[in-house]
């Protein structure tokens, strides 16, 4: 039975950032599938979702313009059988055009060259089975300062009141080389300097603290946890469309609550903690 709250539209949807892991996590019954698919239960019926995925990292910044987005294995060494899967959601062009005029001063586009790939889907395959939401990919832009990417997120906080559910996928610490060498050498302890970062993002996150996340990042701890900034930026994203407080000292507009519905290391220095930041 779909325990899930119905969709609301005169209420402010929450926001979510999902740390989202390996893509086996879509076919495998794992602590980290099963924190998913409770994570579902908290999160109402949206009429659209967007998703900031670190794996669309690019330059420039582009949305999704498809009616059917095509369902993108961007990954290798992987089973036959999620290279099979697909994730049927529509697409929304009248959400990317709206998106796009929100963020007017990053010149957005609509292309139809992208899709959904695994940081969106194999989350959603769990969040959505059903695929019954219509799903808009927003690009990052690898061009442009984590102060920036942190303006667009709060740029995209009027969707909230029109039943968008805004969700960021990466990861809070993610040093995928570390990991796999630990993998191979059997020794898959979380190493100090991941569990500080991951413990201050946490932190950050809770204060809804915009300017420290990114600081935070050009530290010795955030250049351990993020040899590349891909997985991390998607944090900016929800954490400035959740209200992140335009300067220090200033919190205004930061109502309402932040929990933390999946905690914990996959890997030893992949952090899979999710972020969920209710409606104020």
């Amino acid at each position: 039975m779909d325990q899930r709250p119905e969709t609301n539209e005169t209420r402010r949807m929450p926001v979510l950032f999902i740390g989202h892991g390996s893509p086996m996590n879509a076919i495998e019954d794992n602590e980290w599938s099963r924190g998913f698919r409770r994570l579902a239960t908290l999160l109402p019926k949206p009429k659209a979702i967007l998703s900031i995925s670190a794996h669309w990292y690019v330059p420039g910044t582009y949305l999704t313009g498809d009616a059917h987005p095509k369902t993108i294995h961007d990954f290798g060494g992987f089973p036959d059988e999620l290279f099979e899967m697909e994730y049927p959601a529509p697409g929304d062009v009248a959400l990317a055009n709206r998106v796009a005029g929100l963020l007017d001063g990053e010149r957005a586009s609509l292309t139809t060259r992208w899709g959904l790939d695994h940081g969106t889907w194999t989350v959603l395959h769990q969040l959505r089975p059903d695929a019954d939401c219509p799903v808009v990919q927003l690009s990052i832009d690898a061009d442009i300062s984590p102060a920036e990417h942190l303006a667009i997120g709060r740029k995209l906080v009027p969707l909230r009141d029109e039943g968008i559910l805004i969700m960021g996928s990466g990861n809070i610490v993610h040093n995928l080389g570390y990991a796999m060498t630990s993998d191979r050498l059997g020794n898959v302890s979380t190493p100090p300097w991941a569990a500080r970062f991951d413990e201050a993002v946490g932190g950050a996150i809770e204060r809804r603290d915009g300017d420290a996340l990114v600081r935070m990042i050009d530290t010795e701890d955030g250049r351990m946890s993020h040899p590349t900034l891909d997985h991390y930026l998607p944090l900016l994203y929800a954490v400035g469309a959740a209200g992140a407080a335009a300067n220090r000292g200033d919190r205004a507009g930061n109502g309402g609550a932040v929990s933390f519905p999946i905690t914990g290391f996959d890997m030893g220095s992949l952090s899979m903690r999710a972020a969920l930041f209710d409606a104020a």
